[in-house]
């Protein structure tokens, strides 16, 4: 009869009887800002609007803003006495509607077809690419602090990348599929998690704010997002894009409250899913430590996929070109102001080296200008907030009291008067085991260890037993036997390694991102390994003609 069974949910669910190729991603063009460019001028007007403008942040629940009457400023790194916004922050009832509302969304979201999601995905990519991409640049230019160049290979290039590449790999993760024997058909089903999964993004990258959320939402799943504080400003942008893109109400969702009081609620909910997080390895642990304790609250086993803290390493082989390290330690240790996972850190510098790598790394440090990043003359800007410039500039405090072992050899000026301006410090060390060259700054300071060029083998076990992370790291050597020493040596050392080049600028397809000890599950966001995290798995065996005998042959 027209209308039931089998025809009936066929027709509600409007499936096709065609299987589709998604297109093939590319790796989105980095535009140059030169001057006279029509991308320059554009952004340039974008910043003069949104500088003029102040715009409320509110909290994203089921497709509704939600404000409050807790409003906290909004204001850019370098000029904090301007208002950009406020954002409305919520408290405890806001995150159970926010999980309710995942959870009220997550049957319609995890059964539309592959293609209908993926749809919504590489739209955003394209409102990114086309006519948002001035207003996301912009607003992550004001918000973070980035210059024109980061903000761009950010906000924009890089989260076009994650979208549109995340897309085809969820393609290849479904069409993974066991054989078959004779009379029966093996299938795989990749589910989607049981319950919701909370998404926990840093300010750092607008592109992991975006992508920490969306690769969990595209493998089917509905999502509580808490983005940085220091953040709300370009994750109203994301907010807007997405929905934009035709993403259903409840799908993610976006909220600001304190830390404690989500983690309160959301880690003891029986429908806890999984937490995609980037941030500090200190609160990473926590998580996790918490997760483990409330276990028997939960339907499943939680999926913890996290990529935490970093001190990453450069290190120069006697025979590399001194023009190549000073250039890969400026670059690697102080675009963003060194607020990168993998900025460089700490660095080994054999001694015939030292005087030529020490000349040009100067060099390149006078030739770097600080301020606003809406002249794009400035290559440094502010650090995020208070609390960074005040642990920073403490780390600085203490390199200058440490008249033993260390000597600053740039910068060590810090100013928060207008802005949360700290200069790009430079300090050689006696010590290969000081503070600086362990513990991870998260800031603009470099730390340099300078080796007898004779104990090259010794130096690479002690990179390898310096800290407690393994992020990311370098070698520079026009020696091939020392390149091969150094990836064997290292083999743990980072998760991202790189040959003749500084330790940073990971791009979507090119290098999955992720590192292991104290940086994280290693789950290389950027790859399928990362979307294959949050999919559980079902294996279908139908069996044609059952049997209708239970005994075997053998049994004759």
């Amino acid at each position: 009869m027209p209308g039931s069974g089998i025809f009936a949910a066929v027709q509600s669910e409007h499936l096709t009887m065609s299987q589709f190729t998604v297109p093939l991603p590319k790796n989105e063009p980095v535009l140059s800002y030169a001057p006279n460019t029509p991308e320059r001028a554009a952004l340039q007007a974008e910043l003069d609007r949104r500088l003029r403008a102040r715009i409320d942040a509110p909290m994203w629940i089921m497709g509704h803003a939600i404000e409050t009457k807790d409003l906290r400023k909004m204001s850019p790194p370098h000029k904090h006495a301007h208002h950009l916004g406020n954002a409305h922050f919520g408290e405890a009832k806001h995150v159970r509607a926010a999980i309710d509302a995942a959870l009220k969304a997550k049957a319609h979201w995890e059964n539309m077809p592959f293609s209908e999601r993926a749809a919504i995905f590489l739209k955003a990519a394209e409102l990114i690419a086309g006519p948002y991409r001035a207003s996301i640049n912009a607003a992550t230019m004001l918000g973070q602090g980035k210059n024109a160049f980061q903000a761009e290979i950010d906000a924009a290039c890089e989260l076009i990348d994650f979208l549109r590449f995340n897309v085809a790999y969820a393609e290849q993760i479904y069409r993974d599929q066991p054989v078959s024997s004779p009379g029966v058909w093996n299938r795989l089903e990749y589910r989607a998690l049981e319950g919701f999964v909370f998404a926990l993004t840093p300010f750092n990258f607008t592109a992991i704010a975006g992508n920490l959320p969306a690769s969990c939402a595209l493998m089917g799943n509905t999502v509580v997002w808490k983005c940085a504080d220091t953040q709300c400003y370009s994750a109203q942008v994301l907010m807007e894009i997405f929905m934009a893109a035709g993403l259903p109400a409840g799908v993610i969702n976006l909220i600001h409250v304190d830390g404690p009081t989500a983690g309160d609620v959301i880690f003891s909910h029986k429908d806890f899913a999984g937490i995609h997080f980037t941030g500090s390895t200190k609160v990473f642990r926590h998580i996790w430590q918490t997760i483990g304790n409330n276990l028997p609250k939960y339907r499943s086993y939680p999926r913890i996929v996290g990529e935490t803290g970093g001190k990453d390493f450069v290190i120069a082989h006697p025979s590399a070109d001194a023009r190549v390290v000073a250039t890969a330690l400026s670059r690697g240790a102080f675009e963003f102001q060194g607020q990168k996972c993998s900025a460089a850190s700490r660095a080994y510098i054999p001694a015939n080296l030292w005087p030529d790598v020490k000349k040009e790394l100067l060099a390149d440090l006078a030739d770097m200008k600080m301020g606003d990043p809406r002249d794009f003359s400035n290559f440094i800007g502010a650090v995020i907030d208070e609390k960074s410039f005040d642990k920073i500039s403490g780390y600085i405090d203490g390199l200058k009291h440490d008249k033993k072992n260390i000597k600053i050899i740039a910068g060590g000026k810090c100013d928060k008067k207008e802005g949360y301006f700290i200069q790009p410090t430079v300090a050689e060390t006696k010590d290969p085991k000081s503070v600086t060259m362990c513990e991870e700054i998260f800031g603009p300071v470099l730390t340099i260890y300078v080796y007898p060029e004779a104990k090259w083998s010794e130096t690479l076990k002690l990179v390898d037993s310096t800290g407690e992370y393994a992020l990311t790291g370098a070698v520079i050597s026009n020696d091939r036997k020392s390149i091969i020493e150094a990836q064997e040596a290292l083999r743990h050392a980072a998760g991202n390694f790189y040959i003749n080049d500084k330790p940073t600028g990971a791009v979507v397809g090119q290098q999955p991102f992720g590192g292991a000890r104290g940086s994280g599950t290693n789950d290389k966001a950027g790859s399928y390994l990362n979307l294959i995290r949050w999919v559980s798995p079902r294996t279908i065996k139908e069996t044609f003609v059952p049997p209708t005998d239970h005994r075997y042959p053998f049994l004759g």
